[in-house]
Formats: C-alpha cells, sequence, structure tokens
C-alpha cells in the first residue's frame, strides 16, 4: 500500500503523525526518508502524542537515540552519521528491536540493508514554505 498526504502547517504534520502513533504497535517499525528540514522530527512529535506520550520530542542528532518512556515506548534514532552494519550495531540498534517499543529512524536510508524485513516508510518531501507531501509506504493501517 502506498498513500500519500499533503501537510500546509507544522500543525498539520504533528496531527497526521498522531493519526499514525494512534495506529502503532509495539514492534513496530517507521524508517523515515527525507533530506535537511523535511520535518521528520516535527511528523515523530505527533506519534509520540498518538502514542499518548508528551509530544517534548527533539532531534537525537548528537545522542543517536531518544527514549521516550510509556505503555509503549518510542525510541527516536537519527541515523545520519551511520554509514554500514559495525555503526549500527554501536549504536545498540537491534537492542531495542522488540514488543514494548516502536522505533522511529530519521536517515533510515543510511542503513537500508539492516532495517528488519518488516516495517514502514514514510517519505516526506517539502513543497515550499511550510507544505510537505507525506507518503507512506508499506501498511494499510495508516490509510486515513
Amino acid at each position: 500500500m502506498t498513500r500519500s498526504y499533503q501537510t500546509r502547517s507544522p500543525e498539520e504534520t504533528v496531527e497526521l503523525g498522531r493519526k499514525i502513533g494512534e495506529r502503532l504497535r509495539g514492534g513496530d517499525i517507521i524508517a523515515f526518508r527525507g533530506g535537511l528540514g523535511a520535518g521528520k522530527t516535527t511528523l515523530t512529535r505527533g506519534l509520540a502524542l498518538g502514542m499518548g506520550l508528551r509530544d517534548e520530542v527533539s532531534s537525537p542528532t548528537f545522542a543517536l537515540v531518544n527514549e521516550y518512556p510509556g505503555k509503549l515506548k518510542l525510541c527516536h534514532f537519527d541515523m545520519y552519521r551511520i554509514t554500514g552494519a559495525a555503526d549500527l550495531e554501536s549504536t545498540g540498534f537491534f537492542d531495542y528491536l522488540s514488543d514494548d517499543c516502536v522505533i522511529a529512524i530519521e536517515w533510515s536510508e543510511n542503513i537500508a540493508g539492516e532495517l528488519p524485513k518488516e516495517h514502514t516508510v514514510i517519505e516526506l518531501r517539502p513543497l515550499g514554505g511550510d507544505r510537505r507531501e507525506i507518503t507512506i509506504i508499506g501498511d494499510e493501517r495508516f490509510d486515513f
């Protein structure tokens, strides 16, 4: 399944993320694709809200992973500086693969060959100003 949505503001991007977050289950992996400023962290704020977590989400650029605890934990990775399997192993990524965690990965294209088979791709593309095209590839749960 492939479905595209357009948002016109950061608030609409968060709202789309919230709708996605409401449908997430433990073990889900969201693989974001999109350049700098595409809206990946903004969409992740919405995921957190939809999962019943606080929206105090920040980019994990320097930490590599930020964890947001709750009934279902959100683990937010940034793979910008990760270039292969050895680098990925050093992040502890594989230790997070469990049924009590949802994983959201920024710059997932850097680890495409290492991702588990079951994951959902979300591509974000700026259209100018605050407008975004957000394409979800993989899971019909996210067809709104």
